[in-house]
């Protein structure tokens, strides 16, 4: 679709018939989702990936804790050069290996 052109108009309609149970868990689904009951269904159809706002968040989490955890690294490779670097190493290695899991979890999620 090119800048200013027109969305296509959803005319057509799905119908399913399903259990009150079924119309409660895609109910669900969709509110873990945040959006509506039709967005949802459409892309669950089209075969499109849904996350939900919580996979959303604890990613945004895991990315801020992997953002502090780059920022100590940097200041204890500070104090490295002011001489302290037996201690450090051991450090530095715990983080680099703690970043090297929330990566990990990051792209699983």
């Amino acid at each position: 679709m090119t800048a200013g052109a027109e969305k296509p108009r959803r005319t057509e309609q799905i119908k399913a018939y399903v259990t009150p149970e079924e119309f409660t868990l895609v109910m669900e689904s969709s509110d873990r989702a945040g959006l509506s009951m039709s967005e949802f269904t459409r892309r669950v159809c089209l075969g499109f990936r849904v996350e939900s706002r919580e996979d959303q968040q604890a990613r945004r989490e895991l990315l801020r804790v992997n953002a502090d955890l780059g920022r100590l690294g940097g200041l204890l490779k500070q104090v490295l050069v002011a001489g302290h670097k037996e201690q450090i190493y051991g450090l530095l290695h715990k983080i680099d290996q703690a970043q090297a899991l929330l990566k990990a979890k990051i792209r699983t999620l």
